[in-house]
C-alpha cells in the first residue's frame, strides 16, 4: 500500500518547489516473537517464556515503553533484569530527535542479544500506521500511534498464542496517555509502579529517575528564583537584556562561577557570578542566560577557598561568599551578573561517595561528587549501608527551586574507595574517556594475519629501507609513531627525514574502524595503563615503527644547509626499516660517548646539531619555553603499584626529536593549506587576554621584577631575565605560572577561521602530522596530504568544512579530557605512593596566597596542595609567592570500613 503527501515550498532563490513524499505500508513486517506462528520470522528476538516476576503482572509479558520512559528511565532499561522489550519506530524517532546520547545508549542495548530487545517499524505496518488528524498536535498523534501499536501487539499475540497468557504491557508516565490506553483495553502501568512490582531485584527502585512532579519538594520556602521560559530568554538575548554563555563553576569556591559569553561580538567575554541565589541552580558546563548587574554591584573574584561541607541546614540558601573585596580597587572589579535561565543542560553521570544520613533507616541521603565543581546531590536508596565506602555513580533528575541540592538517582556501584581498578574506572568515567573493548564490527576491518609488505606495495612507494632510520622515544613505548634519518649529501648539504607511521593506509574513511577512532579522538595515557585510539594490532604492531621490521610510512624529507636552512621539501609515501628503537637516555649516551662512531650515532649527532640551531631560531622569533611539574612513576611488575616517583628529566635528545616534529608539522600545515585553503585541519594557540597575566605579573612584582606581556617574544625575554641570585628555582616557578596563563591550543578548519597563529610556538601556521597512532587529527592531515601529492583519492567529508569543524570540536573535547584524565591518574598514583611512606619532610614553595589558605608546590614530587589556616584570621603579610616552606606531609586514602573526611595534614 502506498500513501503519498504533496506540498509546495519556497526555495532560497524565491522559486516554488513541488514536493511529493511517498510512504509505503506493508503487511510482512514481523512481530519478532517466538510465540507467533503467523509471522514467518526465521530469527525471532522476543522469547516465548518472557517471565519477569512482577506482582502486578505475574504472567509472561513483553514491555512497550513510550518516549519519556526511555528518555528518563534509560538506566532501568539497561539493567540486566529488563528483557523482552518492544521499541516502536515512533518512539525511537522521537528519542533520536530529543537526545542523541540516550538514543545511542538504547541502540547499543538493542544490539545486545542477551537483552532480547526488538525494534518494530510500526510506521510502515499497514495495521499500525495512522494519519495525523486535523487539529491534532504531533505529540498527541505519536501518543495515539503508540497506543494503536500496543493494542495491535496484544491482539496479534493473543491470537497467535491461541488465547494464551502472554501479555503486552505499555509503560508510560503520562497520566492522560495512561487513561486513554486503559479505555482502549490496553494493559498499562506507570514505570515506577511496574519497577516497584518486580520481585527479583528490589534494588532496581534506586535507579528510578524522579519525574518532574516528584522533583518538586513539598516545602513552602523558595530558595531560588524561577527560571525564565525559553521564549523570554531568546527575546532578551536578541534585545541585549540577557547574555548567553557557558557556565564554569569554580574548583576553589563552590559559591562562585564564571560565565564565558558566546559570540564574537560579545562586549564582555566573561561574567562573574557570586552567591547561591545568583548561581540559581546552574551546573558546570550548562549553557545559561545571564543578566548583567549594574556597575556598582560588580565585585572582584573571591580570595576565599570555600568547599561545601554541608555544615549549614541543607535546605537553606543563606550562604554567601565571605566577601571583603568591596574596598578593592575598581580596576580589578569584574562584570558581575546572575543566572536567570537555563538554555541547555549538560548533565552527565557523576562518580563520588555517599554521605549517609544520620537519621536511622532514612532513605534520603546526600551524594558528594568527586568533581568539586558539582554540588552535592540528594538521592533515595535503600542500600545506603552497603554503599558507604564505595565509589558510586549517580545521575541528576532535576533541581527544584525549593531545594538546596539537586535531586538524582543511584545508577551503579563501581567498587571500593581507593581500589586501583575502581579509581581508574572512575577517572575514565569522570573524563568521558571511551574505554570499552573494540567491537567485532571495528575489529573486522583490521588486516588479516599474517600480514607483510609485498613487492607490489613497494612499487607504489619510495623505498627507503636502505637509510639509517631510527626512533627515539620514552622507555617502554610500543606505539612508535615517528622515526628520523640524517645523512650528508654530495653537495655538502644534509638530508633529514621525518618518517611517520602510515596509519591512514590501514584505516579507510567511513568504515567502523574509522568511526571508532574519530569518536575516541586520542589515545589516553594513564599511569600503568593505556587506552588506545586504535586496536593494539595497529598501535603496537603493524603501524608501530619498530626496529628491524619493514613498515609503511609517510615521510617528510628536507634538504638543509649547514645553518639548518631548508633548501627543498619533499613528501612521499614510503617503506622504511628502522635500524634501532632507542630511548631518550640511550640516544643521549650515544651522542655523548666519543668512542662511538657508528652510522646511527653519527646520524644522531647530526640531528642534534641541527636541532639546536632550529630551536635557537624559534626562540629568537618568540617561541615560549614554559614549565609544568611532571612526574614519572616506576611500577611494581606484579602489583602495578607505584614503588618510586621522580620528576621527569629532559635531555638534549628530547629537544632534538621535538624540533624535527615541530618542523614537520609546520611544513605539512603549509602544504595542505596551499592545496586546500577551505578545509585544511590546522591547530592554533590563541594569545591570552591581558587579564590572564595578572597572577604572573603580581608574582614577579613581589620580588621586584617586571614581566612584559605585549608579545610572545616580550614574555619569553622577560622570563629569561627573571632570575634571583641564590634562588635558581624561582625562574621555574614563574614559568609554571606562565603556563597557567595560557589559552588552550585547539584544532580548527581553515575555512571556518581567520586566525591561524600559534602563540606558544611563534608560528603563523601549524598542524599535527607526527602522531597518527594516538591522534585522529593526524590521520585527517595524512589524508589531506596524500590527496595533495596525488598518493590517495579524496572523499566528500574530507572537503566539507562544516563537517571538519564538527570533527574538530570533538577532537578538542577528547584531547582536553585526555589531559585531565592523565593528571587525575598521576594524582591518584601519587596518593598510592605516599600511602605507605608515613610522614616525610620536603621543601615546598608557595604558589598562591588566599584569605584562608595557601597553595603549595612540592617540586620533588610535582605535588600541589591547599593548606587551610586553623584560624579565620588573614595570613601573615610576610607570606608571599615563592617563599620556601618546610612541609610535613602525610597523604592517605579514606578507610574502606570507616568513613573519614578527606584532608591533607600538611603543616608548615
Amino acid at each position: 500500500m502506498l500513501k503519498s503527501k504533496t506540498f509546495v515550498k519556497k526555495t532560497r532563490s524565491g522559486g516554488i518547489l513541488k514536493v511529493v513524499r511517498e510512504h509505503y505500508l506493508r503487511d510482512d513486517i514481523w512481530c519478532g516473537s517466538e510465540v507467533c506462528g503467523e509471522c514467518r520470522d526465521e530469527s525471532p528476538v522476543l522469547q516465548r517464556d518472557a517471565c519477569m516476576e512482577s506482582s502486578l503482572c505475574p504472567s509472561p509479558h513483553y514491555l512497550i515503553p513510550d518516549t519519556n520512559v526511555i528518555l528518563h528511565q534509560i538506566d532501568i532499561l539497561e539493567d540486566p533484569l529488563i528483557k523482552n522489550v518492544i521499541f516502536l519506530q515512533t518512539v525511537l524517532q522521537e528519542v533520536r530527535h530529543r537526545s542523541a546520547p540516550v538514543y545511542k545508549r538504547i541502540r547499543d542495548a538493542i544490539h545486545n542479544a542477551d537483552k532480547h530487545f526488538y525494534t518494530f517499524t510500526n510506521e510502515h505496518h499497514r495495521e499500525t500506521f495512522i494519519e495525523r488528524e486535523p487539529g491534532e498536535s504531533a505529540n498527541d498523534r505519536n501518543d495515539r500511534a503508540i497506543r494503536v501499536a500496543a493494542r495491535w501487539y496484544g491482539q496479534h499475540l493473543s491470537r497467535a498464542a491461541g488465547g494464551g497468557e502472554l501479555q503486552v504491557v505499555l509503560l508510560t508516565d503520562d497520566q492522560d496517555n495512561k487513561e486513554k490506553a486503559e479505555k482502549n483495553g490496553i494493559l498499562v502501568y506507570k514505570c515506577e509502579e511496574y519497577v516497584k512490582s518486580l520481585i527479583a531485584n528490589p534494588e532496581l527502585v534506586d535507579r528510578l529517575a524522579l519525574t518532574s512532579d516528584q522533583n518538586e519538594i513539598n516545602s513552602g520556602k523558595v530558595l531560588f528564583l524561577e527560571h525564565l521560559p525559553l521564549s523570554k530568554i531568546q527575546a532578551g538575548i536578541k534585545s541585549g537584556i540577557y547574555l548567553q554563555g557557558t557556565f564554569h563553576a569554580s574548583r576553589d569556591n563552590y559559591l562562585e562561577a564564571t560565565v564565558f559569553v558566546h559570540g564574537e561580538a560579545a562586549e564582555r567575554k566573561e561574567v562573574l557570578i557570586q552567591g547561591l541565589q545568583s548561581l540559581n541552580r546552574a551546573l558546570h558546563q550548562d549553557v545559561v542566560a545571564v543578566e548583567l548587574l549594574s556597575r556598582e554591584c560588580w565585585v572582584s573574584p573571591s580570595e576565599v577557598v570555600l568547599q561545601d561541607d554541608g555544615g549549614k541546614d541543607e535546605d537553606t540558601g543563606e550562604e554567601e561568599v565571605e566577601d571583603k573585596n568591596k574596598s578593592a580597587e575598581a580596576s580589578i572589579l569584574k562584570p558581575t551578573g546572575r543566572v536567570v535561565g537555563i538554555i541547555k543542560r549538560n548533565w552527565r553521570p557523576y562518580c563520588g561517595l555517599l554521605s549517609q544520613s544520620n537519621i536511622k533507616e532514612a532513605t534520603r541521603h546526600l551524594f558528594t561528587p568527586d568533581d568539586r565543581r558539582i554540588p552535592r546531590i540528594r538521592i533515595e536508596t535503600r542500600q545506603a549501608s552497603n554503599l558507604v565506602g564505595h565509589k558510586i555513580m549517580v545521575v541528576i533528575d532535576g533541581w527544584p527551586k525549593n531545594s538546596r541540592y539537586p535531586n538524582g538517582h543511584f545508577v551503579k556501584n563501581l567498587g571500593d574507595v581507593g581500589g586501583k581498578d575502581t579509581e581508574t574506572e572512575v577517572i575514565l568515567l569522570e573524563h568521558d574517556v571511551p574505554h570499552l573493548p573494540f567491537s567485532q564490527a571495528v575489529l573486522s576491518f583490521l588486516p588479516k594475519m599474517p600480514w607483510g609488505i609485498t613487492e607490489e606495495d613497494v612499487k607504489n612507494r619510495m623505498d627507503l629501507r636502505h637509510l639509517c632510520v631510527c626512533s627515539v622515544d620514552p622507555p617502554g613505548c610500543t606505539d612508535i609513531d615517528d622515526a628520523l634519518h640524517f645523512r650528508e649529501l654530495e653537495n655538502k648539504n644534509f638530508e633529514v627525514g621525518v618518517h611517520i607511521a602510515d596509519v591512514s593506509h590501514f584505516i579507510r574513511p567511513g568504515n567502523a574502524l574509522d568511526q571508532e577512532a574519530a569518536n575516541r579522538g586520542t589515545t589516553v595515557y594513564l599511569c600503568g595503563k593505556r587506552i588506545d585510539m586504535v586496536p593494539e594490532l595497529l598501535s603496537s604492531n603493524l603501524c608501530s615503527l619498530r626496529s628491524d621490521v619493514e613498515r609503511f610510512a609517510f615521510s617528510c624529507i628536507w634538504e638543509m644547509n649547514y645553518s639548518a636552512e631548508i633548501i627543498k621539501t619533499h613528501f612521499t609515501k614510503s617503506v622504511i626499516k628502522s635500524k634501532a628503537s632507542l630511548t631518550y637516555a640511550e640516544a643521549q649516551l650515544r651522542i655523548d660517548d666519543t668512542s662511538l662512531n657508528d652510522d646511527i650515532t653519527q646520524s644522531l649527532r647530526g640531528l642534534n646539531r641541527l636541532a639546536k640551531i632550529l630551536k635557537a631560531k624559534r626562540v629568537e622569533k618568540g617561541a615560549l619555553s614554559l614549565s609544568s611539574p611532571e612526574v614519572r612513576f616506576h611500577m611494581d611488575s606484579e602489583t602495578h603499584d607505584p614503588v618510586d616517583l621522580h620528576t621527569k628529566e629532559l635531555m638534549e635528545t628530547n629537544s632534538m626529536v621535538e624540533e624535527f616534529m615541530l618542523l614537520a608539522n609546520i611544513s605539512v600545515a603549509r602544504k595542505i593549506y596551499e592545496e586546500f585553503s577551505e578545509c585544511a585541519l590546522l591547530r592554533k594557540h590563541p594569545s591570552p587576554p591581558p587579564s590572564n597575566y595578572d597572577i604572573l605579573i603580581k608574582a614577579a612584582k613581589s620580588k621586584g621584577l617586571l614581566i612584559h606581556t605585549d608579545t610572545a617574544k616580550a614574555l619569553a625575554d622577560s622570563l629569561n631575565l627573571a632570575e634571583i641570585e641564590g634562588f635558581p628555582y624561582f625562574n621555574t616557578l614563574l614559568r609554571i605560572l606562565a603556563t597557567r596563563c595560557m589559552m588552550q591550543a585547539v584544532y580548527f578548519c581553515s575555512g571556518m577561521d581567520s586566525d591561524f597563529h600559534h602563540y606558544g610556538l611563534a608560528s603563523p601556521i601549524y598542524t599535527h602530522f607526527t602522531s597518527p597512532i594516538r591522534r585522529y587529527s593526524d590521520i585527517i592531515v595524512h589524508r589531506l596530504l596524500a590527496v595533495a601529492i596525488g598518493a590517495d583519492s579524496t572523499y566528500p567529508d574530507l572537503m566539507d568544512k562544516h563537517k571538519q569543524a564538527t570533527l574538530c570540536n570533538n577532537l578538542n573535547y577528547r584531547h582536553k579530557m585526555a589531559q585531565y584524565a592523565q593528571r587525575a591518574s598521576v594524582a591518584f598514583n601519587t596518593q598510592l605512593f605516599f600511602k605507605s611512606k608515613g610522614i616525610l619532610n620536603e621543601d615546598g614553595f608557595i604558589l598562591f596566597v588566599r584569605k584562608n589558605a595557601i597553595i603549595i608546590l612540592i617540586p620533588k614530587y610535582g605535588l600541589e596542595g591547599t593548606v587551610f589556616f586553623e584560624s579565620k584570621d588573614k595570613p601573615s603579610p610576610h607570606i608571599a609567592f615563592s617563599d620556601e616552606v618546610q612541609i610535613k606531609s602525610c597523604m592517605y586514602l579514606p578507610s574502606k570500613k570507616k568513613k573519614k573526611k578527606k584532608k591533607k595534614s600538611h603543616k608548615y
